[in-house]
Formats: structure tokens, C-alpha cells, sequence
């Protein structure tokens, strides 16, 4: 896989959220990707930057836009330093919850996307990386 191009977005609030959702707009209109796909890929996004803020209590995006096999992709890394999932395997099901919500996030994001990778460590936080592919692979 090769990296076109990479940034950095400190979540830190909720007013970030909204820079954060337009510059992958902006990447995945770039590169060519479809209005459902691009859908998908802000929509898995959202659910994770919110997720990041409500239970990390922020932390570092980092927005790529990456190419396997001449196919381009937008590759989104959410990292913070928050509590940590003690059970990733559970929080992956769908109706699962620490909050009052209807525990489809984590699950629903995966299901958005092409490519989902989340390693969490209690007490050290958690990172989940996401890629969506231009054509959907």
C-alpha cells in the first residue's frame, strides 16, 4: 500500500467534528470516490470520531489517502489515550453498550467500510484505523 498523502486532526471537541467530516469530503470527492461510498465512509467516521470524544475524551485523527493496486482509498486512523476497551471482542457485537445507546457504533462502522483494525488496552486507550476504497473492493 502506498500513502499519498497524510494529515493530522486533533479532536479535542465538538466543533472538530464538523472540520473533520468536511476534509474527508473533500479527500474522497478528490480521488473519485462515489456519493454512497462516500456516504458510508463519513458515516462509519462520524460514529467513530464520536466515540473517540465521548468515551476517549478526544485524541489524534489522521486522514490518508492511500493506493493498493492503483485503486485508490481514504485511510482514517483514530487514536486516544482514554479509558480502553476491556473487551473489544463483546463491544464488537452488535447491541452491546457501556453508554445509553443502542450499541450498533463499532459494529456498524465495521460494516461501512473495506478494511477495519481496532486495538484497545485498558488504562492506555485505543486506535481504530478504517479504510474505504474508491470502488468499494
Amino acid at each position: 500500500m502506498i500513502v499519498l498523502s497524510k494529515e493530522k486532526l486533533p479532536i479535542q471537541r465538538e466543533q472538530d467534528v464538523v472540520l473533520f467530516r468536511n476534509r474527508i469530503k473533500e479527500l474522497a470527492t478528490k480521488i473519485g470516490m462515489s456519493l454512497v461510498n462516500q456516504t458510508k465512509l463519513i458515516t462509519a467516521a462520524s460514529e467513530l470520531v464520536r466515540n473517540m470524544l465521548r468515551y476517549g475524551g478526544g485524541g489524534i485523527t489522521y486522514l490518508e489517502v492511500v493506493s493498493k493496486s492503483s485503486i485508490p482509498g481514504v485511510r482514517l486512523t483514530f487514536a486516544d489515550e482514554g479509558p480502553g476497551i476491556a473487551d473489544v471482542t463483546l463491544a464488537m457485537k452488535d447491541g452491546y453498550s457501556t453508554g445509553k445507546s443502542l450499541g450498533l457504533g463499532l459494529p456498524g462502522a465495521k460494516r461501512l467500510v473495506n478494511e477495519f483494525d481496532i486495538k484497545s488496552e485498558p488504562g492506555k486507550g485505543t486506535t481504530v484505523i478504517i479504510i474505504r476504497w474508491k470502488n468499494g473492493l
